[in-house]
């Protein structure tokens, strides 16, 4: 993000308002814009240019041109490393990196072995886009990673088979029921399992802790500013496993919150559209609809469960380990990076 970029000026934290949900939902758009992904090597490094250039005092205000610059830095650079995150896995190439899975998941009729491999496949995506967008403070060993990618994706396969074998045993529901219940075990499976990633992709940093720091007055900011330096140049006050338990449980809901209108309102929708004449005709239309479906919908929730709770999460000292008592800055408040 552009606080890895050196300067003794800070830039606003956003264009919009952060303190709002609204404002909120309109910055995870940005950084989730899928148009970012366009922007080459030499497009970011004239981004970091021209917020070198505004941290440095050598522009004087923001203007349209820097906006642009901090959106594509902040939807490419990581936090904590200030490095590139690998495209894929990046927020700005969630919903088209997910969009296949998402798709083969919601395929009708999976058998076992289908189900096991779209579980396996949306799994693996999983555990990389949390690995690559996790606090950074506390990074996993590959032995952890390995872990805890085996045990997500058991669960999410163990949950997923025990429901589609659940589902035609429901004797006593109607068959159109049976059709909207099967087509919603997707649901159950990614949803559970989303959440039960992040925890095991996230747990080292319950375990350990992340880095949390002081809320910088304006005065704070201005000192630092003459000294040339920024707010990245803080030194942390110690790593807090409240902290990293609030960031693990709020990313873990808003993975929830973001795949349950996915895997639901889709297939949903479907069904009603297979009813009609027109789609009974023309069959083939139903994977590309139901593609088209997905991606909108997609789309639409992203930034929605981004938005849910702020990034960078900033709560009062006491609420955390004693150690931390009395060392907030503003309002006695600590600040630390969520993840996403």
């Amino acid at each position: 993000m552009s606080a890895s970029i050196p300067g003794g000026r800070e830039l606003p934290a956003s264009q919009f308002d952060l303190s709002t949900y609204w404002g909120r939902v309109q910055h995870s758009a940005a950084i989730s814009d899928p148009r970012t992904l366009l922007v080459g090597r030499d497009g970011l490094e004239r981004a970091k240019s021209l917020i070198a250039g505004y941290k440095q005092g050598k522009i004087g205000e923001m203007n349209e041109e820097l906006w642009k610059a901090k959106k594509i830095v902040d939807s490419t650079l990581h936090p904590d490393t200030g490095e590139p995150v690998f495209l894929p896995f990046r927020m700005s190439s969630f919903v088209l990196s997910n969009l296949v899975v998402t798709a083969g998941m919601l395929t009708p009729g999976l058998g076992t072995t289908g189900t096991l491999l779209w579980q396996i496949t949306n799994q693996s995506l999983n555990v990389a886009i949390n690995n690559a967008n996790a606090n950074k403070s506390t990074p996993l060993s590959v032995s952890k990673i390995t872990q805890s990618y085996f045990l997500a994706v058991g669960a999410s396969c163990s949950v997923a088979l025990g429901l589609n074998a659940l589902v035609p045993r429901l004797k006593r529901v109607s068959p159109a029921t049976r059709t909207i219940l099967g087509r919603l075990v997707p649901f159950a499976a990614v949803a559970s399992a989303g959440a039960l990633n992040v925890f095991l992709m996230r747990g080292e940093e319950i375990r350990l802790g992340i880095d949390v720091y002081p809320v910088l007055s304006d005065a704070d900011k201005e000192k630092l500013g003459a000294e040339g330096k920024s707010e990245s140049s803080v030194e942390s006050l110690g790593k807090s496993k409240k902290a990293a338990t609030l960031a693990v449980g709020e990313t873990a809901i808003s993975r929830v919150l973001n795949s349950s209108p996915i895997m639901v309102i889709p297939p949903l929708v479907l069904v009603r559209l297979q009813k009609t004449e027109w789609l009974k005709k023309s069959p083939r239309l139903t994977l590309p609809i139901n593609i088209g479906l997905i991606f909108a919908t997609s789309m639409f929730a992203l930034p929605l469960a981004l938005a849910a709770f702020p990034q960078r999460q900033s709560v009062d000292a006491t609420t955390l380990e004693e150690e931390f008592w009395g060392k907030g800055g503003v309002g006695g408040k600590v600040v630390f990076n969520r993840g996403i």
